[in-house]
């Protein structure tokens, strides 16, 4: 195994608008380099991993000895010029250069680029273009044929010697390192990429959706002779839950939950008990204001989970028809909706079949 990875960081991030590099920007709960550097290090397949930075200070944490940083030069060629420099030392094999403002590649890829190695000097990931491509010069526009245009990625696999002796030799700016071999007219096996190996380049490249968990829980008595409502559908049964609405535990719990995510306190403060305005009122009309400040404030619902807590009526009878309808009320993916049915064991109030309850988990973004 005599291979060796170089990760591109010292880049100043022009587009990126932002005080601090993007590189070093967090990025699903890690600066942004770190996705790169940990994927090298899971997959075992290098000898020693550099990192390029315009400034060596910028990295604080310590790392192990085949982790190297080194600083880079102004631009990108620059700084893989200085990496294979640095690198020439250990006489590698196989090198791969990688920038990192692309942290969503996998290790079958990196797996892929050092076995097609063996019988390849340059092998190069690229995908298709989705977009339909124009090509300026001077005041004309030309078509591109989408078909016949490729996407390059990184990481990029070369063979040492070949690419250092070609980078040597380069006088101007290149964007990577494939272009060293196609200007030479150098054979470069190009492989299937990956459409989520993506470069971020822009900020709304990094933005993040931000997920929320809230909790719901209710608890009714059973009356004899009242209509059973549970998840907005009723339910055949000799009683119906005793409250100030329609009794509706699940819908409630889903209320709460919805509500507790979104940090806007509780059912009671948008449907206070001690008023007749809300008395008798049915469920799925307390939901739509709830969902309605949740859709204005662009939050979408990513999961609910349903404890029912009940000896009877048995949820598994009705368990598809009442998601059915809370997904017609929520407007959301039955796929998403998860109602489980729980006994307390014959104790307590709802053992003795007086009373049901219900507790929700829901996740919620933006």
């Amino acid at each position: 195994m005599n291979n060796y990875f170089i990760i591109l960081a010292s880049g100043q991030s022009k587009r990126f608008n932002s005080k601090k590099p993007k590189q070093y920007n967090i990025y699903e709960g890690k600066s942004l380099f770190r996705h790169s550097l940990d994927k090298a290090l899971k997959s075992k397949l290098f000898k020693k991993i550099i990192i390029v930075v315009n400034d060596k200070k910028k990295i604080k944490e310590k790392f192990s000895k085949n982790i190297l940083i080194i600083k880079g030069g102004k631009e990108r060629s620059d700084s893989s010029l200085i990496a294979l420099n640095f690198i020439k030392k250990y006489k590698p094999t196989n090198v791969l250069i990688h920038d990192a403002a692309r942290p969503n590649f996998t290790l079958h890829l990196l797996k892929k680029l050092i076995s097609m190695l063996k019988n390849h000097k340059a092998v190069i990931p690229a995908i298709k273009s989705k977009d339909s491509i124009k090509y300026r010069i001077r005041n004309q526009i030309f078509n591109l044929n989408r078909d016949n245009s490729i996407l390059t990625q990184t990481p990029q696999a070369f063979k040492f010697k070949d690419l250092y002796n070609l980078s040597i030799k380069q006088k101007k700016v290149i964007t990577d390192e494939a272009t060293l071999f196609i200007e030479n007219n150098l054979k470069v096996k190009f492989i299937q990429g990956e459409n989520l190996n993506t470069k971020i380049t822009f900020k709304e490249d990094i933005k993040e959706k931000r997920t929320y968990f809230g909790i719901g829980f209710d608890i009714h008595r059973l009356i004899k002779g009242k209509k059973l409502y549970l998840g907005g559908l009723k339910i055949p049964y000799h009683s119906g839950l005793k409250g100030h609405s329609d009794g509706d535990v699940i819908i409630h719990s889903v209320i709460d939950s919805i509500l507790g995510a979104m940090r806007k306190k509780d059912i009671g403060t948008f449907f206070p008990d001690n008023t007749n305005k809300f008395k008798n009122i049915r469920s799925p009309k307390m939901l739509k204001p709830v969902l309605k400040l949740l859709n204005s404030s662009n939050y979408f619902i990513n999961n609910l989970d349903i404890n029912l807590i009940c000896e009877q009526p048995k949820i598994s009878k009705h368990r598809d028809k009442i998601i059915t309808s809370l997904s017609n009320l929520l407007d959301l993916n039955k796929e998403l909706i998860n109602l489980k049915g729980k006994t307390t064991e014959k104790l307590g109030l709802i053992g003795k079949e007086k009373a049901i309850a219900c507790e929700v988990i829901c996740s919620i973004s933006k």
